[in-house]
């Protein structure tokens, strides 16, 4: 596996299946004398080493799982958290490079390309019967996952925050939030309850939702037409949606209607009035791998997007276009301009 720097998409919000959904505002936190979960984090990255961070420092037992340099960094410095919403601190953590014990859940937050090495360090007979909890752009990968552990216990997740990794066990924190659904399509409600409680009383806020496919479309509809132009053009969002207006008004247009036939609600008008308020200094986490020379997660994200089309005789001319010039670039093309 390798640990990269790592930022995550901002996702839209699902608007469907929320009754029982647990927002912070209602989630019950953790019992001073309750049982804490176990948590294992394949990947401490940007998105992996907050979470493992700041699960550690509100009581939990975390276990990081990185290559050796990363793990013998983490086992003796901890991982160093500098944010505006949770301020400096430095947690400690376990490291290993393979799960050699059961415990009550594992966060997958490596990038989709390194998905399947990654995964070696995670063996399912050590691995048990704990929640795998996969943290990935796409809607593919629970798929891969449900092939090898316990279907019954993945559960896909969204997360939404903006968390790079600066060095090995160093994580800035760039956004005001950091926020987790948790689907709950085939895990056990319990599970997943528990696993809320502890990320809540850790500070981050966390639903549990019904519809899995509701979940992961809201983001991927949001995030592939952010990702493929930004990145296709090399510019930062501002510039990107006013130079190539049209383009990313047809790339949504095209987005929400494969969302819609996978059966997620979506909204063209909403997506681009969100576009529309972020920072004009914005980048997408595939223009930031682009322009780092990393291997793109262009087949998770317009990839997955172009066979869900097809599969639902959805017309998408642009998004195709698109795909097809960053794939004729090369998977770890430079951040400069095609034009």
């Amino acid at each position: 596996m390798t640990d990269t720097t790592k930022t995550k998409d901002t996702a839209e919000t699902p608007k469907r299946a929320e009754a029982s959904v647990a927002p912070l505002a209602s989630a019950a936190p953790l019992a001073a004398d309750a049982p804490r979960p176990t948590v294992a984090v394949l990947g401490p990255g940007g998105t992996g080493g907050l979470l493992a961070a700041l699960l550690s420092r509100s009581g939990h037992r975390v276990i990081c799982l990185a290559g050796e340099t990363t793990a013998g960094t983490l086992r003796d410095s901890g991982i160093r958290v500098g944010s505006r919403r949770f301020g400096t601190f430095t947690a400690a953590v376990e490291a290993d490079t393979e799960l050699r014990e059961p415990v009550d859940a594992c966060l997958i937050a490596v990038k989709h390309t390194s998905l399947d090495a990654a995964l070696t360090r995670v063996p399912p007979t050590a691995l048990g019967d704990a929640l795998v909890v996969p943290l990935l752009n796409g809607v593919e990968h629970p798929t891969t996952l449900r092939a090898r552990y316990r279907a019954d216990r993945v559960a896909p997740a969204v997360i939404r925050v903006e968390s790079t990794r600066v060095a090995p066990g160093v994580i800035e924190h760039g956004s005001d939030f950091v926020e987790v659904d948790l689907t709950g399509a085939t895990a056990p409600r319990p599970r997943l309850d528990a696993l809320a409680a502890a990320l809540t009383t850790a500070g981050v806020t966390t639903r549990v939702l019904e519809d899995e496919a509701a979940a992961l479309w809201a983001k991927m509809a949001f995030l592939a037409p952010f990702a493929l132009l930004t990145t296709r053009y090399a510019l930062p969002l501002g510039e990107a949606r006013t130079r190539h207006r049209e383009e990313l008004e047809s790339l949504v247009a095209e987005t929400t209607a494969v969302s819609r036939a996978c059966g997620a609600p979506a909204d063209p008008a909403q997506a681009l009035a969100r576009y529309d308020a972020f920072p004009p200094a914005a980048k997408s986490s595939m223009q930031r791998d682009a322009e780092a020379g990393r291997p793109l997660e262009l087949d998770a994200i317009g990839g997955a997007l172009l066979r869900a089309a097809d599969r639902h005789g959805v017309p998408v001319p642009v998004t195709a276009r698109l795909v097809r010039e960053l794939r004729d670039a090369g998977l770890s093309a430079s951040g400069h301009s095609f034009d």
